[in-house]
């Protein structure tokens, strides 16, 4: 059986773990972690559009069967939902973290109780730690993560990001992240602004795509076919096209290669405020998925996962339920080299 060493700990023995984590630190200071570039004093209790201060908001950490089978594999992969976020989706699934209607520093939790949170899903047994919703804590989470280092931390890092990343932030975490798992929720800035209030998204999520394929490099599983290593996609598709599902696809296969490894989901519903448009008002139908499957097979992609779907689903009692993923080439299991 192939064994990997998650790259964070060779960082940690070289002492570069310890440096990265001071540099993305003094950062917090004038913040720019993520594109909005608030530049308040987080250290000192200032809050930006996120609305978090220094220490990390985490709302809830489980194991998790869920995820794509090569990040939830067997035993589960260890989800950390941290609270806020950098974007203002109106038809958020996770509105009561993402966008809590009143402050929640009551979730607060210090480096050492988020350090021992990972050594716990590590001791159930997890393949990885999972960090949802990392990307205004960035350097809160480095920060731990060197902490957690020094406690026996051995498990690869998941970076589950909605894709509105700074550059400058995700250059410092080359060899400390494992795995990116990035959303590419849109391909249209005017679309990105009318439903997630961010008028660069796509400048900064496909330049973010691209260097998290730089760092972590295709998809790598290990002999039980549990991800070790690079990078996964996700795109949710949106009723009425507004996700520029085509675009998003092509931009893949032209520039971050065909081979590269995309989750589809279908499991768009209009909750929150996605009232507010009307072309959000509906689920997704039958055709619109099958639409996006088509351009899949267009533009040459090669690998990943779709969920069994139908626009019926959206009416069942079990409709918030976790659908099973269904890998879209069977025979192309990536090997650890």
């Amino acid at each position: 059986m192939s064994f990997n060493i998650p790259g964070y700990l060779n960082l940690f023995k070289t002492g570069e773990l310890h440096e990265r984590a001071v540099k993305l630190d003094s950062i917090l200071s004038n913040c720019t972690l993520c594109p909005r570039n608030c530049k308040i004093n987080r250290k000192d209790g200032e809050t930006g559009f996120c609305r978090s201060g220094y220490l990390p908001i985490v709302f809830s950490y489980s194991v998790h069967h869920g995820e794509e089978p090569v990040i939830s594999g067997t035993k589960g992969s260890g989800t950390i939902f941290f609270g806020n976020c950098n974007l203002r989706c109106i038809f958020c699934q996770n509105y009561q973290i993402s966008q809590p209607e009143k402050s929640r520093r009551d979730k607060e939790i210090s480096f050492e109780s988020l350090a021992e949170i990972m050594i716990e899903l590590q001791s159930k047994g997890c393949h990885n730690i999972n960090l949802v919703s990392p990307s205004h804590f960035t350097a809160q989470i480095v920060k731990t993560v060197e902490i957690a280092a020094q406690r026996g931390l051995k498990i690869p890092l998941v970076y589950n990001t909605n894709g509105y990343d700074s550059l400058e932030t995700l250059k410092p975490l080359d060899g400390i992240i494992d795995i990116y798992l990035p959303d590419i929720k849109y391909s249209d800035d005017m679309r990105s602004f009318e439903c997630s209030g961010a008028k660069d998204y796509v400048k900064h999520s496909r330049a973010s795509i691209l260097e998290m394929k730089r760092q972590a490099g295709n998809l790598e599983v290990d002999d039980n076919g549990i991800a070790i290593k690079g990078l996964i996609i996700r795109h949710l598709v949106l009723p009425n096209g507004l996700a520029g599902s085509k675009e998003s696809l092509n931009f893949i296969s032209e520039n971050i290669g065909r081979e590269t490894f995309l989750s589809l989901m279908w499991q768009y519903f209009p909750t929150y405020r996605a009232g507010e448009n009307t072309l959000l008002s509906r689920p997704v139908t039958d055709s619109e998925y099958e639409r996006v499957l088509d351009w899949f097979d267009i533009f040459g992609l090669e690998n990943g996962w779709v969920q069994e779907y139908s626009s019926r689903d959206y009416y069942r009692p079990d409709f918030y339920k976790d659908t099973p993923f269904e890998m879209i080439n069977p025979d192309f299991i990536p090997k650890n080299e």
